[in-house]
């Protein structure tokens, strides 16, 4: 009997490095919006947003795959163990900022 893939829902941000605070916040347009501390540089900026993705999802780190954008500010993250419902769920939390 084969067993049920494991739900995984694809989520776009928009990333502001070298932001004044890490935080996740919804544009006007309600584009979600991840600020992070971190330069461009070396990754760190995604290892930065990749964690905080993860902790306002409430997922493991490990949980989320950069599936776009490596080098732009605008990236898709597969995030596993979420379906689309639940992300949308979970995204509905965010204010405006």
């Amino acid at each position: 009997m084969a067993t049920e893939p494991e739900p995984a829902a694809v989520l776009e941000v928009q990333v502001i490095p070298r932001a004044a605070r890490d935080r996740v916040s919804r544009s006007p347009d309600g584009a979600v919006r991840v600020h992070v501390t971190r330069p461009p540089a070396d990754g760190e900026a995604n290892r930065a947003v990749a964690r905080l993705l993860a902790g306002f999802l409430d997922l493991p780190p490990s949980a989320l795959e950069l599936v776009g954008g490596a080098r732009s500010r605008h990236k898709r993250f597969r995030a596993r163990g979420l379906d689309a419902a639940a992300l949308r769920g979970r995204i509905a939390r965010l204010e405006e900022g």
